[in-house]
Parts: structure tokens; C-alpha cells; sequence
């Protein structure tokens, strides 16, 4: 970043919060009177479900593998599948790429995942991913293009890195059961790798100015909602830094309603806004939703969350509310129990049950279960109080 707009950045970001709602805010609208609620034929509800970083080390790569060239990631998210499919829409972060087996499958620091992975996520209930972080160029410019192929193919939406310059202006808008969702992606810096020579346009990187103009653009297509996906902040921070708000707040004033946050590989908290222009009565930002599947170890790297946003539609005059926020609690088995050599998300809440309902986590992992659903519910619902689902 150059000095000129860090100095931009930090001349704002002190009085971001104002934007803010803090704890407790009510996500409904005024009330109505029964005469004045409109008909049921007149109303479209969904539900949106969000996760954080779709990470693929070496080691889940090497638990997945199952035949010479042939890997099986979907016990990865068995325990976790009806809390992603039961969503209308279904959307995460894919931090690795798709480069193929001549390049050799890689984790940290250059990730290359078999194709496999893909296959997992779409049987899980993945709509979209974003595809802009700071690993986007990790195996180059073939790394990208292939990645998108590989989506393309299975039916995947996607964002944040693109195959021409055309592609990139093509603002993302899917259709969820009768609302219109547009959906935006950047990132803070791709680990000091550049877009190749005369193709800035492959990877979305975090930039006022084009923020704005995409907005705009997003905002003439006349969705019902604007989504923007940052990959930003501080790693292991649990609070969003100066830089996260001074971009909050510039997208928030051009027009987006939600703003969902990876990169910091721990959990940040949810917080709702005022929104500027928009439909939805009030926005929401979820600063960072940690790491939803990875080999990372450390105490708050191995919890993550799905977080729900239900929305509801008002066909008669174009309103959109956000009815409720939740979120699930989720843990990362690694393989600690030889008989069952494969990373697991695991519903964070399976700690609350009286008999733990997965024999294969041995029962000396059982409190750190526990521990990372009271580590999400601290983080996360710090400024405002969210029910588990």
C-alpha cells in the first residue's frame, strides 16, 4: 500500500465506528400493524449460510488420498453437510488452486490441491467461492486459470480472479429463489506476488477507487443485495485493525450491504451497520469467520463458524430485511485416532451433547471441542448477542 493512501486509510478509520450499531441492535423494522403486513404470496425468504477459509495443507491431501491419483475429501464435511445444504445459498473462501498433478500437489507456502476437493464441496452444498486472497498466485497464472476451469466445470459460482479483462468488469449476480444477490471479492496482497504483465485485471486486490466503481456497477443491475468478500486484517488478531474499517466504511458509503471477512485465521467479531442506498433495512459485517477447514493447530486456528443471514423479501415495494443472524460453532478433527485418518469440521456443540456422537475423537479432545465453541461464542457475538442454529 503507498503511503499516500495508508495515511487515507488511517485518517478515517478513526471515526469508522460510527457506522456501527454495537450489542443488541434489532435487525427488524418498525412495526406493523396486522393490516399492514403484507400477504404471504407477497413475500420471498431465504437463507444464506457463510463459512471462512477452505484451506488444503499437505497433510489433508495425504489423509485424503485414496488411489494413485485419486483423493476423497467428502468425510471432511460429512458432520457438517446438513448445516451447509440446508441453506438456499451456500458460499466460502477457497484460500489454495487448482494447478493440476504436473505441477505436484503442494501445501504452505505454495498450495496446489487435487481437483478432489471440488468434488467434496460441491456435494456439501457450496454455491459460490471467493477466490481472491493472498494465495491466489501461488502456482502463477496457470494456477488461476485452471482454478476457474475446474469451477466452471462443477457448476460452482465464483469471483475475485478472472480470465480476461471482460470477465473482471462482469459484475457476479445469482438468483436465490426470487432475490438477487450480487457478490464482490478482493483481497488485501497475493504474498508479494503480481498479476502478470498487462493483466492486473487476474486478481482483485483491494482498492478504494475500484471498490466504488464495482459497487456502482453492481448497484445499476438493481440486485437485492450487495455481498463483498474482503480477505484482510491482522492474522491471529481477534479485532478488526484500522485498515479493515477504513475499507468498511468506503464500501459501506458506496452501497454494500453485507461484508464478509477472511484471512485472519481466527474468529472477529459480527457487527451490523447503517446501510447507504441499499434495500435491506440494516447491514451486517462479519470481520473475520476464521478457518473453516485447514491443518493449522494452534488454539482458535481449529475453530471456525457457519454463519446463517436470513433474509425476507417484500415483493410489493422492493424492501429486504434481515430477519436473523445465527451462526453453527464448528472444530477441526486432525486425525488424532489412527483408525480414522482424515480431517473432519465438526459441530462445535457435539461438546454440549451427554455422550460425545463421535467415537473416533478420543475423549482427551473432547474439552478442546468445548473450548472452541466458548472461544466463537466470545469472539464472534462480542457486540452483539447471535444464537447458535
Amino acid at each position: 500500500m503507498n503511503l499516500i493512501r495508508y495515511i487515507f486509510f488511517l485518517g478515517f478509520a478513526a471515526f469508522a465506528s460510527e457506522f456501527f450499531f454495537g450489542c443488541g441492535a434489532d435487525s427488524a423494522s418498525a412495526a406493523q400493524t396486522q393490516a399492514n403486513l403484507p400477504s404471504p404470496d407477497s413475500v420471498v425468504s431465504i437463507r444464506i449460510a457463510a463459512v471462512g477459509d477452505l484451506m488444503c495443507h499437505a497433510p489433508q491431501f495425504t489423509n485424503a488420498k485414496v488411489g494413485s491419483d485419486t483423493f476423497d475429501f467428502r468425510p471432511c464435511f460429512e458432520e457438517v453437510k446438513s448445516k451447509l445444504s440446508s441453506a438456499d445459498f451456500t458460499i466460502g473462501n477457497l484460500e489454495t488452486v487448482l494447478a493440476g498433478s504436473s505441477v505436484g500437489y503442494k501445501g504452505y507456502p505454495n498450495f496446489n490441491t487435487p481437483d478432489d476437493y471440488l468434488d467434496a464441496l460441491k456435494a456439501v452444498g457450496f454455491d459460490f467461492l471467493s477466490t481472491a486472497n493472498n494465495h491466489s498466485l501461488d502456482q502463477g497464472e496457470k494456477g488461476v486459470l485452471r482454478t476457474l476451469e475446474k469451477l466452471d466445470a462443477y457448476g460452482i459460482g465464483h469471483t475475485g480472479t478472472h480470465s480476461s479483462d471482460q470477465d473482471r468488469d462482469s459484475v457476479r449476480v445469482v438468483h436465490v429463489k426470487g432475490m438477487r444477490l450480487a457478490i464482490l471479492n478482493y483481497t488485501y496482497g497475493m504474498n508479494g506476488y503480481k498479476c502478470p504483465e498487462g493483466k492486473p485485471w487476474m486478481v482483485n486486490a483491494i482498492d478504494t477507487v475500484q471498490i466504488k466503481e464495482d459497487v456502482k456497477q453492481a448497484k445499476s443491475l438493481e440486485p437485492d443485495l450487495v455481498i463483498s468478500c474482503f480477505h484482510w486484517g491482522n492474522e491471529y488478531e481477534h479485532e478488526p485493525n484500522a485498515y479493515q474499517k477504513a475499507v468498511a466504511k468506503v464500501a459501506i458509503l458506496a452501497g454494500v450491504d453485507v461484508i464478509l471477512g477472511s484471512h485472519p485465521h481466527v474468529i472477529q467479531p459480527i457487527e451490523k451497520f447503517k446501510t447507504h442506498g441499499g434495500r435491506l433495512d440494516s447491514g451486517l459485517v462479519v470481520w473475520s469467520m476464521g478457518n473453516f477447514i485447514s491443518n493449522q493447530v494452534n488454539r482458535y486456528t481449529d475453530a471456525g463458524v457457519v454463519v446463517y443471514l436470513s433474509l425476507e423479501k417484500n415483493n410489493l415495494n422492493g424492501k429486504v430485511a434481515l430477519k436473523s443472524v445465527s451462526y453453527t460453532p464448528t472444530w477441526v478433527y486432525r486425525a488424532y485416532n489412527p483408525a480414522k485418518k482424515i480431517h473432519v469440521v465438526v459441530p462445535a456443540t457435539y461438546a454440549l451433547e451427554d455422550s460425545f456422537p463421535l467415537e473416533y475423537v478420543p475423549s482427551t479432545y473432547h474439552p478442546k471441542v468445548l473450548e472452541a465453541l466458548h472461544d466463537t461464542e466470545k469472539y464472534l457475538c462480542k457486540y452483539m448477542r447471535i444464537p447458535r442454529d
